[in-house]
């Protein structure tokens, strides 16, 4: 399913890219473990006042907001989800970038990095 095959049937919670969930997968693959999840989050600090965080998490806490994409769990805090609510996640792979980028709809204003928002 692509990001905007699944844009139009959610508005809750974040969406992950088939090439987001590939990376993710293959990652995962590399760490050896099957009990782990991409957490998301976001956290005070960075340019712009918020800024996101992407980690491996084994944890379950009270009012996580699972959902999974192609066999990849995808966990976001209680805190963090109203934040996130929409939020794309996708994977590129060129040769001026390499990385995860989030597109967030919940975004006021970010800063060049990409980092942090408002």
């Amino acid at each position: 399913m692509s990001v905007s095959d699944e844009t139009a049937v959610t508005t809750d919670g974040i969406i992950l890219s088939d090439a987001a969930a590939a990376k993710v997968k293959s990652l995962l693959e590399q760490e050896g473990r099957e009990d782990l999840a991409l957490r998301v989050a976001v956290q005070p600090g960075g340019c712009s006042g918020l800024r996101y965080q992407l980690f491996f998490d084994e944890r379950s806490l009270d009012g996580d907001v699972v959902k999974e994409f192609d066999g990849v769990r995808v966990v976001t805090d209680r805190m963090s989800a109203p934040y996130l609510g929409g939020a794309s996640i996708d994977f590129v792979d060129t040769i001026e970038k390499q990385g995860f980028t989030i597109d967030n709809p919940n975004a006021t204003g970010s800063c060049a990095c990409g980092d942090s928002f408002s």
